[in-house]
């Protein structure tokens, strides 16, 4: 029965996870009602400021932008404190965009080159997998992303996520697959699941999630850092 509620759960999350973000998708799914209470506006991320030290550029989602978080929170922020207490001299910039997918990703991929970034923390698919996009395609998108990033001489980390039951075994499985099957020949780090620590088989941790119950809280954030940083460690 707990593993039950956890898929229910899940659910909840990951089918809202567009709407909350404001927006549109095109999965035939339908969208549980949500609320009507107002919700705070994506973060804008700050310009960044080259200071000289090796790049980390996070290319994500909702989960990266730190939608409904003060400035600073997010969890690329929270990767950033966790770099600096260790005395890593690496600079993190987050490249998130709340309702993003993989092809929107390609679509500025320059932008994330630009920077020429070490390190790409390659968080996106989510979307497309609510939307029931093929799975084919978002494994060509984000194949060609990873090429992409490591032409231009980026460590690419890849940053999964799953998705509703719901959805069918089938595409469940090819939807996860297309991370663990490019992390093997790219031989990528790879982080199965983002929010691993934040969830567990019996729902949410207490204080983890924000009032829609969709994204993270400033409690959140951190042990979605630590998640991500003991794949990156060892390359730091």
């Amino acid at each position: 029965m707990a593993l039950v509620k956890f898929h229910n759960v899940l659910f909840l999350i990951l089918t809202l996870l567009l709407a909350a973000c404001g927006t549109t998708s095109s999965s035939t799914t339908e969208t549980p009602a949500v609320s009507s209470t107002a919700r705070p506006a994506p973060v804008e991320q700050p310009k960044p400021v080259d200071d000289g030290r090796p790049v980390i550029v996070v290319f994500g989602d909702s989960l990266s932008a730190g939608y409904g978080l003060e400035t600073g929170q997010s969890f690329p922020d929270q990767l950033q404190k966790l770099l600096d207490s260790k005395k890593l001299d690496y600079r993190v910039v987050n490249q998130g965009i709340s309702g993003d997918t993989t092809s929107g990703g390609l679509a500025r991929v320059d932008q994330a080159i630009a920077l020429k970034p070490k390190f790409v923390l390659l968080e996106l698919g989510g979307n497309d997998g609510l939307r029931g996009i093929p799975v084919s395609n978002i494994r060509k998108n984000l194949d060609t992303m990873i090429r992409r990033f490591q032409e231009a001489g980026a460590t690419v980390v890849l940053v999964g996520i799953t998705l509703p039951r719901n959805y069918g075994d089938d595409y469940i499985k090819g939807f996860e697959k297309n991370y663990t099957d490019l992390a093997k020949e790219y031989r990528l780090p790879h982080v199965p699941f983002l929010l691993e620590g934040i969830w567990t088989p019996t729902g949410s941790v207490p204080g983890m999630f924000q009032e829609d119950g969709i994204h993270p809280t400033a409690k959140g954030t951190p042990v979605m850092a630590a998640t991500v940083f003991k794949k990156i460690e060892k390359l730091l």
